[in-house]
């Protein structure tokens, strides 16, 4: 593909997953001679499996403890991530740059208050006037900081606060249509010439129980032992496990980047996003159409990142697309391997192509049922089907 000042460039990458901090352990894992292992807790939220947060020092990315305090862990995990990505592109300690520079965050609601939560189903049992009660404690139990210091633009706000940036700021919501919509807007933006430098991404934290009861509500957990994703059971719940995971990109043009001498991953070629109903084929119809890019690239050197959720009827529905529309290349389940992030599902997935294209890897499989790479990555495709809505699919392709 020809080369333009406009094309959209990936030059920093910010990860956290159950698998490490930073880019090192995770292109480690993508550039392993053999499959990684999945860290998951079984115990702590049985008889759900959660894929945890690694160790993490905090201070490294948010050195005051006064913000460290003021947020949950959710907005830690997105201020952290955001400042290894800004790290990673050179840009940290560049005030004019990070200055001028807009950010996009892909972002859920904030945690509960879950002592509070259990107290009003206690003292329901008790009484009847279960409206007045309700009243009651929720004027007398919840602090209005806590609501305040939940909300979802929270996340860009202390990163703004935290690494100075301080350019547009836009901040989407919807679960992992989220995400999708967030480096969809950031590519746009500078293929159009209407921004040159912009982080994006979003984060999520699974190890909370309101989160849990969320998901159980819907019946979309797996229950018990860890099961590879493309052959989870529905003997064993839902299929979903969910991760806590961090994930943000530093996009430029490329004469941006090249300007300030910047070292590119891999270039955006496409992305898109859709959403609508998904009965009668039309998912599969959306999703041939979404692909129409990844289906010119050559097979052979081409890596499918697919951001399954785990839920059986649409893991099925995505394999059975990939093995006809894709046929040939090879596909790695991410959220097998580090669970299902939701907002920041697929800023996950472009992360972890653009360090699988940076350093030329040759994938292991992530499940027994995927075939192995013969040739080292020179494209991606990053797949997400939503949950319950929302599509999306970017090609990449490296330098």
């Amino acid at each position: 593909m020809t080369k333009s000042a406009n094309d959209v460039v990936i030059t920093g990458v910010g990860i956290v997953t159950s698998q490490g901090v930073g880019a090192e352990p995770h292109v480690a894992l993508l550039t392993a001679g053999e499959p990684p292992k999945a860290r998951v807790e079984t115990e702590r939220f049985a008889p759900y499996p959660i894929h945890p947060l690694p160790e993490i020092d905090w201070s490294e990315q948010i050195p005051k403890r006064g913000d460290q305090r003021q947020m949950e862990n959710w907005q830690r995990l997105g201020v952290f991530a955001a400042g290894l990505a800004l790290d990673d592109a050179g840009l940290k300690d560049n005030l004019e740059a990070c200055g001028s520079m807009d950010m996009i965050v892909a972002a859920g609601g904030g945690e509960r208050d879950i002592n509070v939560d259990s107290l009003i189903v206690d003292e329901a049992l008790k009484r009847n006037d279960r409206e007045r009660l309700l009243n009651e404690k929720l004027t007398t139990e919840l602090r209005p900081t806590l609501f305040l210091a939940q909300l979802s633009n929270l996340l860009a706000g202390n990163i703004s606060i935290v690494h100075k940036v301080t350019g547009s700021s836009r901040t989407f919501m919807g679960e992992e249509a989220a995400g999708i919509s967030a480096v969809e807007t950031a590519f746009a933006r500078i293929r159009a010439g209407q921004s040159t430098h912009t982080l994006v991404g979003g984060a999520f934290s699974a190890e909370r129980l309101d989160i849990v009861l969320l998901f159980e509500a819907i019946q979309g957990h797996a229950t018990g032992e860890w099961h590879p994703i493309w052959s989870r059971k529905e003997e064993n719940g839902g299929g979903m496990i969910l991760g806590s995971v961090g994930a943000f990109l530093v996009l430029e043009s490329r004469e941006y980047a090249e300007a300030r001498g910047a070292r590119i991953y891999a270039t955006i070629d496409a992305i898109g996003g859709d959403r609508g109903s998904r009965e009668g084929g039309k998912l599969e119809a959306r999703l041939k159409e979404l692909a129409r890019p990844a289906a010119l690239i050559e097979p052979e050197s081409t890596v499918v990142f697919s951001g399954a959720s785990g839920f059986h009827d649409l893991v099925r529905r995505e394999k059975a697309f990939l093995d006809t529309e894709l046929d040939g290349r090879p596909v790695r389940a991410f959220g097998g391997l580090v669970g299902h992030g939701v907002e920041a599902q697929f800023p996950v997935g472009m992360a972890l192509a653009a360090l699988a294209l940076g350093n030329g890897a040759k994938i292991p499989p992530f499940d027994p049922a995927e075939t192995p790479m013969t040739a080292p990555a020179k494209a991606a495709v990053v797949t997400t089907i939503g949950h319950a809505r929302g599509e999306g699919i970017a090609v990449l392709a490296a330098e």
